[in-house]
């Protein structure tokens, strides 16, 4: 699935191309692309027409439109999920209609905002603005208001966060995969912050010193800043940004991917195994697996 820097650069992308543009008709065809709004398709072309598009917003791997300057608690917001292979297309007037599109909203400028997605778990929902319930007092969309803050949000608080990691007796790696814990950070950026760190992903987090786990999390910033430089890390040519661009930034990969190649560090051969229905890359040397008799066990570690 697109992780952060592949949704922030979307978001960009509506934000030059679509925010301040009024959407004059909106049609949508895909059953499952509105299957999350209550009133199906006709619910979403009703509730988005004669709507000007005034912010593109993005926490963690959420991403959402507001709606007429209205950034107010109950406010009509376009929840739009990517799932595995959604894309959010600007199109020039007159583009030819192109395959796997579910959803399409016309611009006042003539151009359209079109939704691909090939394999329909993707969907928008028009949704209700809500207080986040980390008390941050960021505006989100209700059904992402349990979204914990991303490392790039100005209040993001490493320390406290890490503080936060080290008090939940699992993996470190599990935790950082947790939404509600910190957002955005998913598979490909978890392992190569990890590597970064030099952490095995199935290491307790209690058993980790409060530094290791604020280092760990200030690497994932890090590697997803530079994933944002090249326009995100795609595997797969449905990654693309609004203008259909496809990001690079898989070649600079040191773990994900990369196995039986040699450790940037070490040059002993990567190691991938299965973890949480996903599968984890590390070094075996530079990133050792927790002993058996400290799996389960929490450590006193500060």
């Amino acid at each position: 699935m697109p992780e952060l820097p592949e949704v922030e650069v979307v978001r960009r992308g509506l934000e030059d191309h679509v925010v301040g543009r009024r959407i004059v008709g909106v049609d949508v065809t895909g059953v499952r692309t509105a299957r999350r709004q209550p009133g199906g398709g006709a619910e979403i072309e009703d509730r988005l027409t004669n709507r000007t598009v005034s912010g593109a917003r993005r926490r963690g791997k959420y991403l959402w439109l507001t709606l007429d300057d209205d950034d107010a608690v109950g406010a009509d917001c376009l929840l739009v999920h990517l799932g595995m292979s959604g894309q959010m297309l600007v199109t020039d007037e007159g583009a030819p209609p192109v395959r796997h599109m579910h959803a399409r909203a016309l611009l006042d400028d003539g151009r359209e905002l079109r939704f691909v997605d090939q394999r329909t778990f993707g969907g928008w929902t028009v949704v209700p603005l809500a207080d986040a319930l980390d008390g941050t007092g960021v505006l989100l969309p209700a059904p992402a208001a349990h979204i914990a803050a991303d490392p790039f949000e100005e209040g993001f608080d490493p320390l406290a966060t890490a503080r936060l990691i080290r008090r939940r007796d699992t993996e470190i790696k599990r935790l950082l995969l947790d939404q509600t814990v910190v957002s955005g950070i998913g598979n490909i950026y978890a392992d190569e912050a990890l590597w970064r760190s030099g952490i095995h992903g199935r290491r307790r987090a209690g058993a980790l010193t409060l530094r290791s786990v604020t280092q760990t999390l200030e690497h994932a910033r890090d590697v997803m800043s530079d994933a944002l430089v090249a326009g995100g890390t795609s595997f797969d040519a449905l990654y693309v940004n609004v203008n259909g661009a496809s990001g690079y930034f898989d070649r600079s990969l040191d773990a994900y991917g990369r196995t039986g190649l040699p450790c940037a560090r070490c040059g002993t051969a990567v190691v991938r195994e299965d973890f949480m229905n996903r599968g984890s890359h590390f070094c075996p040397v530079c990133q050792p697996a927790p002993r058996r008799s400290a799996v389960g066990r929490r450590s006193v570690a500060r």
